[in-house]
């Protein structure tokens, strides 16, 4: 598949490993990698060969780092029309019920969590790190923080959100708060996601997919009355996007400095 992503299909387990491979630029979200993602799970939709998902990103340096900041993306002049490429680019946007494992290695920070959101669940190998650079740029967590404020505690979420660039959380942290369900040696996630994914895809798919939608329920609710409101959040606290860039240089001119926890 073009646009910067790759599937491979297992025909005798049912298993697809769908990668992001853009490692060149740390798998960022171009608008052709957000289409390609949506056309994928639109197109798993009416494939009864694959029964799970493993989801990852090439490379070691990192799973996804959220939108591509060269991507031109217009936005319309009313707090009410937020367009954002990324709210499209998860399976359960697009209606997907087969479940979806992430295997993360390396980097995944800001948009990637509309993905990892959308999973049913994470491996981690130990050099992945979380952390959301949104308010050191002068930009509006809302649709990243939901989707984590659902995957681990509170507080944890709002640390995370609130440290920008300055904090990361180690993988074995993440897996201490039970952001990630299982953690591996270095390299390994992608092959432990697909011992759990080959499993699953035993089972009979209506059962498995029924229990997905059934998880999703307890969610969804919540998910679209934050979403419903990230718009206006968006507009009313993001800084312009020159003011942005500014902070984006200043701070990578520098030496960047982190604490991992």
């Amino acid at each position: 598949m073009s646009g910067g992503l790759r599937v491979a299909a297992d025909q005798d387990t049912g298993v697809a490993v769908v990668t992001l491979d853009r490692p060149e630029r740390l798998n960022a979200i171009d608008l052709d990698l957000a289409r390609a993602l949506a056309s994928c799970w639109q197109e798993l939709r009416f494939d009864d060969t694959v029964r799970a998902v493993v989801l990852t990103g090439a490379g070691e340096r990192a799973f996804c780092t959220g939108i591509d900041r060269g991507a031109d993306v217009p936005q319309p002049r009313s707090p009410y029309m937020v367009d954002d490429p990324l709210l499209g680019i998860g399976p359960k946007a697009n209606g997907l019920w087969t479940p979806v494992i992430a295997a993360v290695c390396g980097m995944a920070c800001g948009g990637a969590f509309y993905l990892l959101g959308e999973c049913e669940f994470i491996v981690a190998d130990t050099s992945a790190t979380f952390f959301d650079p949104h308010t050191t740029y002068g930009m509006v967590s809302a649709y990243e923080s939901t989707a984590m404020a659902q995957r681990m505690p509170y507080g944890e979420a709002a640390r995370m959100a609130l440290m920008g660039t300055a904090e990361r959380i180690s993988a074995r942290r993440a897996h201490e708060i039970g952001l990630v369900s299982e953690l591996t040696e270095p390299g390994a996630a992608v092959a432990a996601a697909v011992r759990c994914a080959t499993v699953i895809a035993s089972y009979p798919p209506d059962a498995v997919q029924g229990t997905v939608r059934a998880l999703w329920t307890a969610r969804e609710a919540s998910r679209a009355h934050s979403f419903a409101q990230a718009p206006a959040l968006i507009a009313l606290g993001n800084l312009p996007a020159g003011r942005q860039t500014e902070l984006f240089t200043a701070r990578h001119e520098r030496t960047p400095g982190y604490r991992l926890r």
